[in-house]
């Protein structure tokens, strides 16, 4: 399986709304509980307006020329993490091609990404466990380690 990777352009934006939407449906679905309210059409606009402003990062994965692997990022500061630091926002793989090593090799791409962008390390926040236990086990084997707390959130807008 050749699965070619990139940094996207918003020329992806999209492809990468198709993804993250799917992504989070399949979140609510799993967890029975509506934690978002996006859609295709205003997903790939806000993207695109994110990445064109510079506030947001993407690395899209495609098969014959077809998406089927996006990891989204944004770039911050932190001091307890030593400065320059990704935040891993969505991480999404086809349903079809996981357990295929897809995501091991995207998260490789992020990896690589990172480390040319001088950052200390990457983060992330899984999904509501223990629906998403598979979720969390993955990243683990992967070299990212739990370091605690819970995603919290409140609404602004």
């Amino acid at each position: 399986m050749d699965i070619n990777f990139k940094v996207a352009t918003t020329q992806d934006s999209v492809a990468i709304a198709k993804m993250v939407v799917q992504l989070t449906s399949e979140i609510c679905h799993k967890t029975n509980a509506k934690h978002f309210n996006i859609d295709v059409k205003s997903t790939s606009e806000r993207c695109q307006d994110l990445l064109e402003g510079g506030h947001y990062l993407a690395i899209i994965g495609t098969l014959n020329h077809q998406p089927v692997a996006v990891a989204t990022m944004t770039e911050t500061y932190a001091l307890y993490a030593g400065g320059k630091i990704g935040v891993i926002q969505e991480f999404y793989v086809s349903e079809e091609l996981r357990s295929k090593q897809v995501g091991s090799l995207l998260i490789e791409q992020i990896k690589d990404f990172g480390r040319k962008r001088e950052w200390a390390c990457i983060e992330l926040c899984t999904p509501p466990l223990p629906e998403f236990e598979r979720t969390l086990s993955f990243y683990q084997r992967n070299g990212l380690l739990p370091v605690g707390g819970r995603k919290m959130r409140q609404t602004l807008i």
